[in-house]
């Protein structure tokens, strides 16, 4: 199994990247967000901790910046029916500690934001992952859940895509402690893009 990937980007197409280790080539499935601290980085050399996806026809690597993001990719393919182009694809659409306060709570809205993810797979997501995650459910975690679920309504409502309201959302300072800090600095993220 190939856990962890050091080496020098050679390429970067779409979702992957190849990384040459050892004068071997890999292409490794990333999320975005990895493509984008790379670019921002500015570093050659990184590394990835990776999962191997093996089937009949092809052997595929998923590479993540971290542990966190790894181990919730594993739980999601442990899931009957997600695989991990979905895996990716949720974990693209929030951090990871806001898709574990997500599960916990029993918000599918995150989730069925996923193309491919309908209300059915994200019950089950969040049915077989709340034990695994355990209680994370305090105050602060669902003040916060509720205030992102505010603020992405309010862009929707002003007219912004979800995807557009997700990626802004992101990049919200942690110093925004309440949703109409939030939608403002979101709203000021979003008017630089334009």
């Amino acid at each position: 199994m190939i856990a962890q990937l050091k080496g020098e980007v050679a390429e970067i197409s779409g979702n992957s990247v190849v990384l040459m280790v050892g004068g071997v080539g890999y292409r490794v499935n990333v999320m975005p967000e990895t493509i984008e601290e790379i670019r921002k980085s500015g570093n050659k050399v990184i590394s990835l901790k990776t999962h191997l996806a093996v089937r009949e026809t092809s052997l595929d690597l998923y590479g993540f910046l971290n542990a966190d993001e790894l181990e919730f990719f594993e739980m999601l393919i442990s899931i009957s029916g997600i695989g991990p182009k979905s895996g990716l694809a949720i974990l693209s659409v929030a951090d990871v500690s806001t898709l574990k306060t997500a599960v916990s709570s029993g918000d599918s809205s995150y989730l069925t934001k996923v193309s491919g993810i309908g209300r059915k797979s994200a019950g089950k997501i969040i049915l077989e992952l709340k034990d695994k995650l355990g209680a994370i459910d305090s105050k602060s975690d669902s003040a916060l859940m509720r205030d992102e679920i505010e603020t992405l309504e309010a862009l929707q409502a002003l007219g912004y895509s979800t995807r557009e309201a997700r990626e802004a959302m992101k990049k919200i300072s942690k110093t925004a402690t309440n949703s109409g800090e939030r939608i403002k600095e979101a709203l000021k993220i979003l008017g630089k893009q334009e």
